[in-house]
């Protein structure tokens, strides 16, 4: 069993009965999409409650950058080339098999629930290791969805951000005897596609996001900041240089519109009204401050950085950068920071930590416990991302790589594409435009990042 010290500062650990956990995982929320991670004009005020109460990770990061291979990431705290669900394809039969930190929980005395998108496969039944069950088949639809209760389907009126957080603080409202697990993967902010029966969907530049109707008229107008890297061609890129069928090159009219910014934000507001009204629910109940509550995303999104539009999946910083935010009063200081490396992968082995229970399978991610905590604890200093090619979108046809980012240098070695590799230093580049791959004076430390990618690829 893996043991807790007092917060330094005076916050001390209560004796309390092990913790409910509640995780909001948003689907293709970029970590400065929120209001408390410096959006202009984005609504998120229960969100950044959130913040303000708890722990913000300023520098956090998907280790695969696509909707399933990083939900199974998050809910085994393993790379993808350990838990097997490596792409979009339909892989629902690997997905009933994981060993989830519900199921490792639940084995330990915890009531477990899911509500939401599951979307390793097209399958809807329930998982092992869920007392309840609310989910949909692969990327289901923002508007009256067939949903999967415990086994039986039912077709529900209304806007599906707010049913799952209609189902969540139903729950979160009834009696218990035991501790609760609720993980909550929400289809917002991912755009509406069409899924077909083997697990590929109509043409992502065609999605469309759809707020509430309640909150359609909202940043009418509003002023949308982008990157200095937006609406640039790329440059000493090869692979995103390539010509590709008809595809038009990468440039200024390639990029994502302002109008589908400022969709994604209101798709945001009833999320975040979810999340306040599970905050409610739990307060309500004496429950709020014996609750872990996290706030995260699977991965980040583009918006016209590099000319890239509707997609994340590489490597760039656009992709992997994810918002984590933890509330807990009992083991965390409100308004704190942390600014190492933290990842996906480390949110189950934390979790497990503060459930005082033991991992039942080998985990790449570490506890974030030592972080929060302020201790002095050795940390990494390097971590692997990973892609590979599933073949559903023409843009990224052999596009499959495997990288190492440092908290200096990011590393992107090209599997299936020769002579594409690229080097940042992201000291001096933050925005990754310029490649130094063949640089002379690079050849040091690009030898230290293949070897260092080599031992990481192994883990």
């Amino acid at each position: 069993m893996l043991g807790g010290a007092a917060l330094a500062g005076g916050v001390a650990r209560a004796a309390t009965a092990r913790p409910n956990i509640v995780v909001v995982l948003m689907d293709d929320l970029r970590w400065d999409e929120l209001h408390c991670t410096g959006h202009p004009f984005a609504l998120s005020p229960n969100i950044d409650r959130l913040a303000a109460e708890g722990v913000t990770f300023r520098n956090a990061f998907a280790t695969s950058p696509l909707c399933s291979p990083s939900r199974a990431c998050f809910l085994t705290g393993q790379y993808a080339h350990n838990h097997g669900i490596t792409d979009n394809t339909d892989r629902s039969p690997a997905s009933h098999r994981l060993q989830t930190v519900p199921r490792t929980l639940q084995a330990s005395g915890y009531e477990t629930a899911f509500i939401g998108k599951w979307h390793m496969g097209v399958d809807d039944t329930p998982r092992p290791g869920f007392d309840h069950w609310v989910g949909f088949a692969g990327q289901g639809t923002y508007f009256d969805p067939v949903l999967n209760i415990d086994g039986a389907r039912t077709k529900r009126p209304g806007f599906t951000t707010d049913l799952l957080t209609e189902y969540a603080v139903d729950l979160l409202k009834r009696p218990r005897t035991k501790p609760l697990c609720l993980w909550l993967p929400h289809k917002a902010v991912h755009p509406e596609l069409q899924q077909f029966a083997d697990g590929s969907v109509s043409d992502p530049n065609a999605g469309e996001f759809v707020p509430a109707e309640r909150h359609k008229s909202l940043f009418v107008g509003a002023p949308v900041v982008r990157r200095p890297n937006a609406g640039k061609a790329p440059s000493g890129k090869p692979a995103l240089q390539r010509k590709i069928g008809n595809l038009p090159p990468l440039g200024p009219a390639t990029g994502t519109d302002d109008e589908t910014i400022r969709n994604r934000a209101r798709m945001l507001k009833a999320v975040d009204e979810g999340v306040g009204k599970m905050r409610a629910a739990l307060e309500s109940t004496g429950q709020l401050d014996n609750t872990v509550f996290v706030f995260t995303s699977d991965e980040g999104y583009f918006f016209g950085e590099h000319g890239l539009s509707i997609e994340r999946r590489l490597a760039y910083e656009e992709s992997i950068r994810i918002p984590l935010i933890i509330r807990y009063p009992q083991r965390i200081r409100g308004g704190s920071h942390v600014d190492a490396m933290a990842l996906g992968i480390d949110v189950a082995p934390t979790l497990l930590e503060w459930a005082e229970t033991k991992q039942a399978a080998a985990m790449n991610g570490r506890s974030l416990v030592p972080l929060i905590e302020k201790r002095k604890t050795p940390w990494r200093s390097s971590f692997l991302i990973e892609y590979s090619s599933d073949r559903t979108m023409q843009r990224m046809l052999n596009m499959g790589y495997s990288a190492v980012r440092t908290e200096r240098w990011k590393y992107i070695q090209y599997t299936e594409l020769q002579g594409s590799d690229e080097l940042y230093d992201l000291r001096s580049d933050p925005y990754e435009m310029k490649n130094l791959i063949a640089e002379p004076s690079s050849r040091g430390v690009l030898e230290s990042l293949r070897a260092d990618l080599q031992q990481l690829k192994q883990a």
